[in-house]
């Protein structure tokens, strides 16, 4: 299976404009997530996916590949399924101009059925400490498994964290199977004091990093929003409640997305 990382990144943003394009210690936040990408072995080719003309030319200006999308995508979903249609097409066509002449020689039409890349892993913009340990790990959940999503979860031990509607928990089951996701404490312990929650080992922040399989990006990116989805601002409901199996692997390495200003002074310390 031949996978492709691919970075949404959006200029335009309520809580934080220019948001790709903030310093964080001499580099861009959309070149460090670039270079940490660049990193993981199982990615074949890394593209930074936009709709601003500011950040294509700035990540070309550093060696980066990056495409412009669409100004109408909803999500990074939708910007992740128009890159990976664009770049299966654009091998084919490369291949069928230099064979077509051998090709037709021998009595052959070329179709355009090939498949360059099987899977797409959606890398989040604002994450300049990407792991790309974890990375490879999304990736390998969807090689390996029947899965036709695969994402990840850290185990919460912080009470604090379990409460904040910010923060997305999610439960599956023993084989890894996501049931739900949710900005509430989910699963509800009935018999414990909620300030002993976080010591019971149930509870699991969802690491927003998702591989999906060629197929299932391009129909996910169709569906209509959800109700679920709409209740809870969550577009991995959508997919659940079309039938598709998410696989979510535990990983013990924590994330830090950066969502506002007030972020980056947190993180900046980290950058010197």
């Amino acid at each position: 299976m031949k996978f492709i990382g691919v970075i949404p990144a959006r200029y335009a943003s309520s809580r934080f404009p220019a948001k790709p394009l903030v310093d964080l210690g001499g580099k861009t936040m959309i070149q460090r997530v670039y270079e940490q990408a660049k990193k993981a072995e199982s990615l074949s080719r890394v593209i930074v996916a936009t709709d601003d003309e500011r950040i294509y030319q700035h990540v070309e200006s550093f060696g980066g590949e990056v495409m412009m999308t669409s100004e109408n995508h909803q999500s990074g979903t939708d910007r992740c399924a128009e890159v990976l249609r664009y770049v299966n097409t654009e091998q084919v066509l490369n291949d069928l101009d230099s064979n077509k002449n051998n090709l037709e020689s021998y009595g052959f039409k070329p179709k355009r059925t090939r498949t360059t890349f099987d899977a797409v892993v959606n890398i989040q913009g604002d994450e300049p400490f990407i792991n790309p340990a974890q990375i490879n790990q999304v990736a390998e959940i969807l090689r390996g498994g029947d899965f036709s999503i695969a994402t990840l979860a850290k185990p919460i031990d912080n009470q604090a964290v379990i409460r904040d509607p910010n923060v997305v928990k999610v439960v599956f089951t023993k084989e890894g199977k996501a049931l739900y996701f949710s900005r509430s404490p989910i699963p509800y312990l009935r018999n414990i004091p909620m300030t002993e929650w976080h010591l019971t080992g149930f509870f699991y922040k969802h690491i927003g990093l998702y591989a999906y399989r060629n197929a299932v990006l391009q129909t996910i990116a169709q569906l209509p929003q959800s109700p679920l989805e709409q209740t809870e601002s969550l577009e991995q409901l959508r997919w659940l409640e079309a039938d598709f199996k998410i696989g979510v692997g535990i990983t013990d390495l924590e994330t830090i997305g950066i969502d506002t200003p007030e972020d980056i002074e947190k993180v900046r310390h980290l950058f010197n």
